[in-house]
Protein backbone atom coordinates (compact mmCIF):
# COMPACT_ATOMS: atom_id res chain seq x y z
CA UNK A 1 0.00 0.00 0.00
CA UNK A 2 1.09 3.57 -0.70
CA UNK A 3 0.11 6.25 1.79
CA UNK A 4 -1.27 9.63 0.67
CA UNK A 5 -1.49 12.10 3.54
CA UNK A 6 -4.07 14.89 3.72
CA UNK A 7 -4.34 17.82 6.13
CA UNK A 8 -7.80 16.81 7.27
CA UNK A 9 -10.86 14.69 6.47
CA UNK A 10 -12.22 17.29 4.00
CA UNK A 11 -8.93 18.50 2.47
CA UNK A 12 -10.06 18.83 -1.15
CA UNK A 13 -6.97 20.73 -2.30
CA UNK A 14 -4.76 18.03 -0.79
CA UNK A 15 -6.77 15.22 -2.36
CA UNK A 16 -6.65 16.94 -5.75
CA UNK A 17 -2.87 17.34 -5.57
CA UNK A 18 -2.20 13.78 -4.39
CA UNK A 19 -4.73 12.17 -6.74
CA UNK A 20 -3.06 13.84 -9.70
CA UNK A 21 0.33 12.55 -8.67
CA UNK A 22 -1.03 9.06 -8.09
CA UNK A 23 -2.78 9.00 -11.46
CA UNK A 24 0.29 10.24 -13.33
CA UNK A 25 2.35 7.56 -11.59
CA UNK A 26 -0.09 4.90 -12.81
CA UNK A 27 -1.03 3.85 -9.28
CA UNK A 28 -4.45 2.21 -8.98
CA UNK A 29 -6.98 3.34 -6.34
CA UNK A 30 -6.96 0.03 -4.47
CA UNK A 31 -3.21 0.43 -3.81
CA UNK A 32 -3.57 3.71 -1.89
CA UNK A 33 -4.13 4.27 1.82
CA UNK A 34 -5.53 7.81 2.40
CA UNK A 35 -4.43 9.30 5.71
CA UNK A 36 -6.49 12.21 7.05
CA UNK A 37 -4.98 12.83 10.50
CA UNK A 38 -1.71 12.62 12.41
CA UNK A 39 -2.94 9.46 14.09
CA UNK A 40 -3.32 7.57 10.81
CA UNK A 41 -0.55 5.22 9.85
CA UNK A 42 0.72 4.25 6.38
CA UNK A 43 3.46 2.16 4.91
CA UNK A 44 5.10 4.67 2.58
CA UNK A 45 4.83 8.44 2.10
CA UNK A 46 3.44 9.63 -1.19
CA UNK A 47 6.10 12.32 -1.30
CA UNK A 48 8.52 9.64 -2.52
CA UNK A 49 6.36 8.66 -5.49
CA UNK A 50 7.24 9.98 -8.96
CA UNK A 51 5.46 9.54 -12.32
CA UNK A 52 6.47 6.39 -14.17
CA UNK A 53 8.27 6.68 -17.48
CA UNK A 54 5.96 6.79 -20.46
CA UNK A 55 2.97 7.70 -18.31
CA UNK A 56 0.40 10.36 -19.03
CA UNK A 57 1.63 13.94 -18.82
CA UNK A 58 -1.79 15.58 -18.37
CA UNK A 59 -5.15 14.89 -16.79
CA UNK A 60 -8.39 16.31 -18.12
CA UNK A 61 -11.60 16.65 -16.11
CA UNK A 62 -14.63 18.92 -16.38
CA UNK A 63 -15.72 21.60 -13.94
CA UNK A 64 -18.67 19.39 -13.15
CA UNK A 65 -16.35 16.71 -11.78
CA UNK A 66 -14.47 19.26 -9.67
CA UNK A 67 -17.74 20.45 -8.12
CA UNK A 68 -18.82 16.85 -7.53
CA UNK A 69 -15.50 15.99 -5.90
CA UNK A 70 -15.60 19.08 -3.65
CA UNK A 71 -18.81 17.74 -2.13
CA UNK A 72 -17.90 14.05 -2.05
CA UNK A 73 -14.63 14.78 -0.19
CA UNK A 74 -16.74 16.16 2.69
CA UNK A 75 -18.73 12.91 3.05
CA UNK A 76 -18.04 10.74 6.07
CA UNK A 77 -17.81 7.54 3.97
CA UNK A 78 -14.27 6.20 4.42
CA UNK A 79 -14.17 5.04 0.79
CA UNK A 80 -14.78 8.50 -0.70
CA UNK A 81 -11.15 9.11 -1.72
CA UNK A 82 -10.82 5.74 -3.44
CA UNK A 83 -14.09 6.34 -5.30
CA UNK A 84 -12.97 9.75 -6.54
CA UNK A 85 -9.54 8.40 -7.52
CA UNK A 86 -11.24 5.68 -9.58
CA UNK A 87 -13.56 8.20 -11.25
CA UNK A 88 -10.58 10.42 -12.08
CA UNK A 89 -8.87 7.56 -13.91
CA UNK A 90 -12.05 6.42 -15.68
CA UNK A 91 -12.77 9.94 -16.95
CA UNK A 92 -9.54 9.93 -18.93
CA UNK A 93 -10.92 7.09 -21.10
CA UNK A 94 -14.64 7.89 -20.67
CA UNK A 95 -15.01 11.69 -20.93
CA UNK A 96 -18.84 11.44 -20.91
CA UNK A 97 -18.94 9.20 -17.87
CA UNK A 98 -20.63 11.80 -15.64
CA UNK A 99 -23.67 11.77 -17.94
CA UNK A 100 -24.27 8.07 -17.21
CA UNK A 101 -26.50 8.25 -14.12
CA UNK A 102 -26.91 4.44 -14.17
CA UNK A 103 -23.20 3.84 -13.61
CA UNK A 104 -22.62 2.48 -10.10
CA UNK A 105 -19.70 4.81 -9.29
CA UNK A 106 -21.53 7.87 -10.62
CA UNK A 107 -24.73 7.00 -8.76
CA UNK A 108 -22.81 6.53 -5.52
CA UNK A 109 -20.86 9.78 -5.90
CA UNK A 110 -23.98 11.80 -6.75
CA UNK A 111 -25.81 10.37 -3.72
CA UNK A 112 -22.89 11.31 -1.46
CA UNK A 113 -22.79 14.84 -2.91
CA UNK A 114 -26.54 15.29 -2.32
CA UNK A 115 -26.16 14.15 1.27
CA UNK A 116 -23.37 16.69 1.85
CA UNK A 117 -25.35 19.53 0.29
CA UNK A 118 -28.35 18.61 2.43
CA UNK A 119 -26.18 18.61 5.54
CA UNK A 120 -24.82 22.06 4.63
CA UNK A 121 -28.37 23.35 4.21
CA UNK A 122 -29.40 21.93 7.57
CA UNK A 123 -26.42 23.52 9.29
CA UNK A 124 -27.19 26.98 7.91
CA UNK A 125 -30.83 26.53 8.96
CA UNK A 126 -30.50 24.95 12.39
CA UNK A 127 -27.48 26.57 14.05
CA UNK A 128 -28.74 28.54 17.07
CA UNK A 129 -26.40 31.05 18.70
CA UNK A 130 -26.64 31.71 22.42
CA UNK A 131 -25.12 34.66 24.21
CA UNK A 132 -22.32 34.05 26.67
CA UNK A 133 -23.03 35.37 30.15
CA UNK A 134 -22.25 39.09 30.26
CA UNK A 135 -22.06 39.37 26.45
CA UNK A 136 -22.73 42.66 24.68
CA UNK A 137 -25.00 43.11 21.66
CA UNK A 138 -22.14 42.01 19.41
CA UNK A 139 -21.33 38.90 21.40
CA UNK A 140 -19.63 36.66 22.03
CA UNK A 141 -22.21 34.06 21.00
CA UNK A 142 -21.71 30.30 20.95
CA UNK A 143 -23.60 27.64 18.99
CA UNK A 144 -23.46 23.85 19.16
CA UNK A 145 -24.13 21.72 16.08
CA UNK A 146 -23.61 18.08 15.16
CA UNK A 147 -23.03 17.80 11.40
CA UNK A 148 -23.39 14.45 9.71
CA UNK A 149 -20.45 15.04 7.37
CA UNK A 150 -17.18 17.01 7.37
CA UNK A 151 -18.74 20.31 6.32
CA UNK A 152 -17.38 22.75 8.89
CA UNK A 153 -14.93 24.53 6.59
CA UNK A 154 -17.43 24.55 3.70
CA UNK A 155 -20.03 26.26 5.92
CA UNK A 156 -17.65 28.91 7.28
CA UNK A 157 -18.17 31.39 4.43
CA UNK A 158 -21.94 31.47 5.00
CA UNK A 159 -21.63 32.33 8.69
CA UNK A 160 -18.91 34.96 8.28
CA UNK A 161 -21.03 36.69 5.63
CA UNK A 162 -24.36 36.32 7.46
CA UNK A 163 -23.08 37.17 10.95
CA UNK A 164 -20.05 39.27 10.08
CA UNK A 165 -20.76 41.96 12.70
CA UNK A 166 -21.03 39.46 15.56
CA UNK A 167 -18.36 37.73 17.60
CA UNK A 168 -19.19 34.03 17.62
CA UNK A 169 -18.02 30.45 17.84
CA UNK A 170 -19.58 27.31 16.37
CA UNK A 171 -18.64 24.15 18.25
CA UNK A 172 -18.96 20.67 16.72
CA UNK A 173 -17.59 17.18 17.45
CA UNK A 174 -15.36 17.60 14.35
CA UNK A 175 -13.83 20.97 15.18
CA UNK A 176 -14.81 24.57 15.85
CA UNK A 177 -15.04 27.93 14.09
CA UNK A 178 -14.17 31.20 15.87
CA UNK A 179 -14.95 34.62 14.37
CA UNK A 180 -13.77 37.82 16.06
CA UNK A 181 -15.39 40.18 13.58
CA UNK A 182 -12.25 40.32 11.42
CA UNK A 183 -10.57 36.94 11.12
CA UNK A 184 -11.75 33.34 11.18
CA UNK A 185 -9.89 30.68 13.14
CA UNK A 186 -10.35 26.92 13.22
CA UNK A 187 -10.15 25.16 16.56
CA UNK A 188 -10.28 21.64 17.98
CA UNK A 189 -13.35 19.47 18.45
CA UNK A 190 -15.68 20.31 21.33
CA UNK A 191 -18.55 18.82 23.30
CA UNK A 192 -22.06 20.08 23.93
CA UNK A 193 -21.11 20.86 27.53
CA UNK A 194 -18.83 23.62 26.21
CA UNK A 195 -21.83 25.57 24.84
CA UNK A 196 -24.26 27.60 26.98
CA UNK A 197 -27.64 26.08 27.86
CA UNK A 198 -29.64 29.19 26.99
CA UNK A 199 -29.78 32.98 27.17
CA UNK A 200 -32.21 35.79 27.92
CA UNK A 201 -33.17 36.33 24.28
CA UNK A 202 -34.26 32.72 23.87
CA UNK A 203 -37.50 33.32 25.77
CA UNK A 204 -38.49 35.93 23.18
CA UNK A 205 -37.66 33.53 20.36
CA UNK A 206 -39.82 30.79 21.90
CA UNK A 207 -42.72 33.21 22.31
CA UNK A 208 -42.39 34.28 18.67
CA UNK A 209 -42.12 30.68 17.43
CA UNK A 210 -45.27 29.66 19.29
CA UNK A 211 -47.17 32.69 17.99
CA UNK A 212 -46.44 31.99 14.30
CA UNK A 213 -47.29 28.29 14.54
CA UNK A 214 -50.39 27.78 12.37
CA UNK A 215 -52.27 24.64 13.47
CA UNK A 216 -54.54 24.75 10.41
CA UNK A 217 -51.57 24.29 8.08
CA UNK A 218 -49.74 21.62 10.09
CA UNK A 219 -48.18 18.83 8.03
CA UNK A 220 -46.05 16.74 10.42
CA UNK A 221 -44.47 14.59 7.68
CA UNK A 222 -43.40 17.60 5.63
CA UNK A 223 -42.14 19.39 8.76
CA UNK A 224 -40.06 16.40 9.84
CA UNK A 225 -38.69 16.04 6.31
CA UNK A 226 -37.46 19.65 6.33
CA UNK A 227 -36.46 19.61 10.02
CA UNK A 228 -35.49 16.01 10.83
CA UNK A 229 -36.05 14.84 14.40
CA UNK A 230 -32.32 14.19 14.87
CA UNK A 231 -31.73 17.98 14.90
CA UNK A 232 -34.41 18.72 17.50
CA UNK A 233 -32.23 18.04 20.52
CA UNK A 234 -30.08 21.07 19.68
CA UNK A 235 -32.94 23.47 18.83
CA UNK A 236 -34.38 25.59 21.66
CA UNK A 237 -37.82 25.58 20.01
CA UNK A 238 -37.85 21.77 20.00
CA UNK A 239 -39.42 21.73 23.47
CA UNK A 240 -42.48 23.44 21.96
CA UNK A 241 -42.89 21.28 18.86
CA UNK A 242 -44.45 18.19 20.47
CA UNK A 243 -47.08 20.07 22.54
CA UNK A 244 -47.88 22.36 19.60
CA UNK A 245 -48.47 19.35 17.36
CA UNK A 246 -50.56 17.65 20.03
CA UNK A 247 -52.82 20.71 20.42
CA UNK A 248 -53.03 21.53 16.71
CA UNK A 249 -56.33 19.76 16.01
CA UNK A 250 -58.11 21.50 18.91
CA UNK A 251 -56.68 24.92 18.01
CA UNK A 252 -57.66 24.52 14.35
CA UNK A 253 -61.22 23.64 15.39
CA UNK A 254 -61.33 26.74 17.59
CA UNK A 255 -60.26 28.86 14.60
CA UNK A 256 -63.08 27.43 12.47
CA UNK A 257 -65.71 28.04 15.17
CA UNK A 258 -64.53 31.59 15.83
CA UNK A 259 -66.64 34.40 14.36
CA UNK A 260 -65.35 35.77 11.04
CA UNK A 261 -63.16 38.86 11.18
CA UNK A 262 -64.92 42.00 10.05
CA UNK A 263 -63.23 44.32 7.53
CA UNK A 264 -61.52 47.44 8.92
CA UNK A 265 -63.86 50.34 9.59
CA UNK A 266 -62.13 52.46 6.93
CA UNK A 267 -63.20 49.95 4.24
CA UNK A 268 -66.81 50.17 5.35
CA UNK A 269 -66.77 53.97 5.40
CA UNK A 270 -65.13 54.24 1.99
CA UNK A 271 -67.45 51.72 0.36
CA UNK A 272 -70.45 53.62 1.75
CA UNK A 273 -69.29 56.90 0.22
CA UNK A 274 -68.04 55.67 -3.14
CA UNK A 275 -69.74 57.43 -6.05
CA UNK A 276 -71.81 55.39 -8.46
CA UNK A 277 -70.15 54.24 -11.70
CA UNK A 278 -71.79 55.64 -14.83
CA UNK A 279 -73.91 52.99 -16.54
CA UNK A 280 -71.96 53.55 -19.76
CA UNK A 281 -68.22 54.25 -19.61
CA UNK A 282 -68.55 56.11 -22.88
CA UNK A 283 -70.50 58.70 -20.88
CA UNK A 284 -67.25 59.78 -19.21
CA UNK A 285 -66.72 63.25 -20.65
CA UNK A 286 -64.46 64.88 -18.04
CA UNK A 287 -61.62 64.16 -15.69
CA UNK A 288 -64.09 64.35 -12.79
CA UNK A 289 -66.24 61.64 -14.41
CA UNK A 290 -63.15 59.46 -14.90
CA UNK A 291 -61.97 59.90 -11.30
CA UNK A 292 -65.43 59.00 -10.00
CA UNK A 293 -65.83 56.00 -12.31
CA UNK A 294 -62.40 54.64 -11.36
CA UNK A 295 -63.54 54.28 -7.75
CA UNK A 296 -65.78 51.41 -8.86
CA UNK A 297 -63.23 49.81 -11.17
CA UNK A 298 -63.33 46.00 -11.37
CA UNK A 299 -61.18 45.56 -14.49
CA UNK A 300 -58.78 43.27 -12.60
CA UNK A 301 -58.78 41.42 -9.27
CA UNK A 302 -56.67 44.01 -7.43
CA UNK A 303 -59.82 45.88 -6.38
CA UNK A 304 -60.81 42.90 -4.19
CA UNK A 305 -58.16 43.63 -1.54
CA UNK A 306 -57.10 47.26 -1.94
CA UNK A 307 -58.69 49.88 0.28
CA UNK A 308 -59.62 52.14 -2.62
CA UNK A 309 -58.72 53.29 -6.11
CA UNK A 310 -55.91 55.85 -6.08
CA UNK A 311 -56.50 58.13 -9.06
CA UNK A 312 -54.05 60.77 -10.24
CA UNK A 313 -54.00 64.34 -8.94
CA UNK A 314 -52.73 67.71 -10.07
CA UNK A 315 -53.80 70.63 -12.27
CA UNK A 316 -55.54 69.60 -15.47
CA UNK A 317 -53.41 72.10 -17.40
CA UNK A 318 -50.14 70.65 -16.09
CA UNK A 319 -47.29 70.72 -18.59
CA UNK A 320 -45.73 67.51 -17.25
CA UNK A 321 -47.42 64.27 -16.21
CA UNK A 322 -45.53 61.77 -14.02
CA UNK A 323 -46.51 58.08 -14.08
CA UNK A 324 -45.40 55.75 -11.28
CA UNK A 325 -45.98 52.02 -10.86
CA UNK A 326 -48.82 51.68 -8.34
CA UNK A 327 -49.91 53.13 -4.99
CA UNK A 328 -48.15 51.86 -1.87
CA UNK A 329 -49.50 51.20 1.60
CA UNK A 330 -49.66 54.89 2.57
CA UNK A 331 -51.23 55.90 -0.73
CA UNK A 332 -53.82 53.11 -0.48
CA UNK A 333 -54.97 54.44 2.88
CA UNK A 334 -54.83 58.12 1.96
CA UNK A 335 -56.33 57.79 -1.53
CA UNK A 336 -53.60 60.02 -3.01
CA UNK A 337 -50.53 59.16 -5.11
CA UNK A 338 -46.93 59.59 -3.89
CA UNK A 339 -47.56 60.49 -0.24
CA UNK A 340 -45.50 57.69 1.34
CA UNK A 341 -41.70 57.31 1.72
CA UNK A 342 -41.15 57.16 -2.07
CA UNK A 343 -43.32 60.26 -2.44
CA UNK A 344 -41.14 62.14 0.04
CA UNK A 345 -38.04 61.28 -2.01
CA UNK A 346 -39.89 62.37 -5.14
CA UNK A 347 -40.90 65.73 -3.62
CA UNK A 348 -37.36 66.45 -2.43
CA UNK A 349 -35.84 65.57 -5.81
CA UNK A 350 -38.44 67.69 -7.63
CA UNK A 351 -37.54 70.70 -5.50
CA UNK A 352 -33.80 70.24 -6.09
CA UNK A 353 -34.44 69.96 -9.83
CA UNK A 354 -36.36 73.23 -9.85
CA UNK A 355 -39.79 71.65 -10.40
CA UNK A 356 -42.96 72.45 -8.47
CA UNK A 357 -45.00 69.34 -7.72
CA UNK A 358 -48.11 71.49 -7.27
CA UNK A 359 -47.87 72.34 -10.97
CA UNK A 360 -47.40 68.72 -12.13
CA UNK A 361 -49.93 65.92 -12.58
CA UNK A 362 -48.92 62.74 -10.74
CA UNK A 363 -50.51 59.31 -11.21
CA UNK A 364 -49.72 55.58 -11.44
CA UNK A 365 -49.89 52.95 -14.15
CA UNK A 366 -51.96 50.76 -11.80
CA UNK A 367 -54.55 52.38 -9.55
CA UNK A 368 -54.93 49.70 -6.85
CA UNK A 369 -52.35 48.60 -4.28
CA UNK A 370 -51.03 45.07 -4.93
CA UNK A 371 -49.50 43.47 -1.86
CA UNK A 372 -48.75 40.32 0.13
CA UNK A 373 -49.66 40.03 3.80
CA UNK A 374 -46.78 39.22 6.16
CA UNK A 375 -48.25 39.23 9.62
CA UNK A 376 -49.91 42.61 9.89
CA UNK A 377 -47.71 44.23 7.25
CA UNK A 378 -48.71 44.68 3.62
CA UNK A 379 -45.64 44.13 1.46
CA UNK A 380 -45.56 45.66 -2.03
CA UNK A 381 -45.84 43.17 -4.90
CA UNK A 382 -45.08 44.11 -8.51
CA UNK A 383 -48.16 44.25 -10.79
CA UNK A 384 -48.21 41.82 -13.69
CA UNK A 385 -48.71 42.55 -17.39
CA UNK A 386 -52.44 41.80 -17.30
CA UNK A 387 -53.01 44.23 -14.44
CA UNK A 388 -51.00 46.95 -16.19
CA UNK A 389 -52.99 46.47 -19.40
CA UNK A 390 -56.31 46.49 -17.54
CA UNK A 391 -55.49 49.84 -15.95
CA UNK A 392 -54.27 51.47 -19.17
CA UNK A 393 -57.93 52.49 -19.79
CA UNK A 394 -57.76 54.96 -16.88
CA UNK A 395 -54.28 56.23 -17.76
CA UNK A 396 -55.46 56.96 -21.32
CA UNK A 397 -58.31 59.04 -19.90
CA UNK A 398 -55.89 61.00 -17.72
CA UNK A 399 -53.63 61.70 -20.70
CA UNK A 400 -56.69 62.70 -22.73
CA UNK A 401 -58.01 65.20 -20.17
CA UNK A 402 -54.67 66.64 -18.97
CA UNK A 403 -52.96 66.82 -22.39
CA UNK A 404 -49.44 67.23 -20.95
CA UNK A 405 -46.53 68.53 -23.03
CA UNK A 406 -44.21 65.94 -21.44
CA UNK A 407 -44.71 62.57 -19.81
CA UNK A 408 -42.22 61.00 -17.41
CA UNK A 409 -42.22 57.24 -16.73
CA UNK A 410 -41.00 56.48 -13.21
CA UNK A 411 -39.82 52.89 -13.39
CA UNK A 412 -40.13 49.91 -15.73
CA UNK A 413 -43.83 49.21 -15.04
CA UNK A 414 -44.78 52.79 -15.93
CA UNK A 415 -42.65 52.61 -19.08
CA UNK A 416 -44.35 49.37 -20.13
CA UNK A 417 -47.79 50.86 -19.54
CA UNK A 418 -47.03 53.94 -21.64
CA UNK A 419 -45.28 52.17 -24.53
CA UNK A 420 -47.25 48.92 -24.52
CA UNK A 421 -44.20 46.67 -24.54
CA UNK A 422 -41.37 45.57 -22.27
CA UNK A 423 -38.09 47.42 -22.67
CA UNK A 424 -34.93 48.01 -20.72
CA UNK A 425 -35.24 50.99 -18.41
CA UNK A 426 -31.46 51.42 -18.46
CA UNK A 427 -31.39 51.87 -22.24
CA UNK A 428 -34.61 53.90 -22.42
CA UNK A 429 -33.34 56.31 -19.77
CA UNK A 430 -30.84 57.92 -22.11
CA UNK A 431 -33.01 57.93 -25.25
CA UNK A 432 -35.49 60.40 -26.72
CA UNK A 433 -38.86 58.64 -26.59
CA UNK A 434 -42.39 59.61 -27.52
CA UNK A 435 -45.95 58.35 -27.07
CA UNK A 436 -48.02 57.30 -30.08
CA UNK A 437 -49.46 60.83 -30.37
CA UNK A 438 -45.98 62.34 -30.42
CA UNK A 439 -45.90 63.57 -26.81
CA UNK A 440 -42.25 63.47 -25.60
CA UNK A 441 -41.60 60.69 -23.10
CA UNK A 442 -38.70 60.55 -20.65
CA UNK A 443 -37.88 57.47 -18.56
CA UNK A 444 -36.14 57.34 -15.19
CA UNK A 445 -36.17 55.20 -12.06
CA UNK A 446 -38.97 55.04 -9.54
CA UNK A 447 -38.12 56.84 -6.25
CA UNK A 448 -38.67 53.58 -4.33
CA UNK A 449 -35.63 52.17 -6.17
CA UNK A 450 -33.48 54.68 -4.29
CA UNK A 451 -34.93 53.56 -0.96
CA UNK A 452 -34.04 49.94 -1.65
CA UNK A 453 -30.33 50.56 -2.27
CA UNK A 454 -28.42 49.21 0.77
CA UNK A 455 -25.17 51.07 0.10
CA UNK A 456 -25.06 54.72 1.13
CA UNK A 457 -22.64 55.69 -1.65
CA UNK A 458 -24.77 54.01 -4.31
CA UNK A 459 -27.88 55.66 -2.91
CA UNK A 460 -26.28 59.12 -3.05
CA UNK A 461 -24.97 58.51 -6.57
CA UNK A 462 -28.30 57.26 -7.92
CA UNK A 463 -30.25 60.03 -6.19
CA UNK A 464 -28.05 62.66 -7.87
CA UNK A 465 -28.69 60.97 -11.22
CA UNK A 466 -32.44 60.97 -10.53
CA UNK A 467 -32.36 64.71 -9.78
CA UNK A 468 -30.42 65.23 -13.02
CA UNK A 469 -33.16 63.37 -14.94
CA UNK A 470 -35.81 65.64 -13.41
CA UNK A 471 -33.68 68.69 -14.22
CA UNK A 472 -33.79 67.63 -17.89
CA UNK A 473 -37.58 67.73 -17.65
CA UNK A 474 -37.44 71.23 -16.16
CA UNK A 475 -35.13 72.45 -18.93
CA UNK A 476 -37.36 71.08 -21.67
CA UNK A 477 -40.48 72.64 -20.16
CA UNK A 478 -38.97 76.10 -20.29
CA UNK A 479 -37.59 75.47 -23.78
CA UNK A 480 -41.11 74.92 -25.12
Amino acid sequence: MIAARLNGPADFAGWRREARRLALAGIQPEAVDWLTSEDDAGLFAMENATPVAGGSTALTVSRRFIELAENVVCHRDAGRFVLLHRLLLRLQDEPRLLENAADADIARAEAMARSVRRDLHKMTAFVRFRAVSGASEDGPFIAWFEPEHFILERAAAFFTARFGTMIWSILTPQGSLHWDGVALQYGPAASKADAPDGDAIEAYWLTYYASIFNPARLKPKAMKSEMPVKYWRNLPEAELIVPLIASAARRAEDMVMRAPTQPPARHVRQLRHRPELPADESAITSWRDAAAAAQRCTRCDLHCHATQTVFGEGPLDARVLFVGEQPGDKEDLAGRPFVGPAGQVFDRAMKEAGLDRARAYVTNAVKHFKFQLRGKRRIHEKPNVGEIKACRFWLDLELQFVKPRFVVALGASALRSLTGHASSLASARDRELALEDGTPLLATVHPSFLLRLPDEDARSREYARFVADLARVQQRIFRH
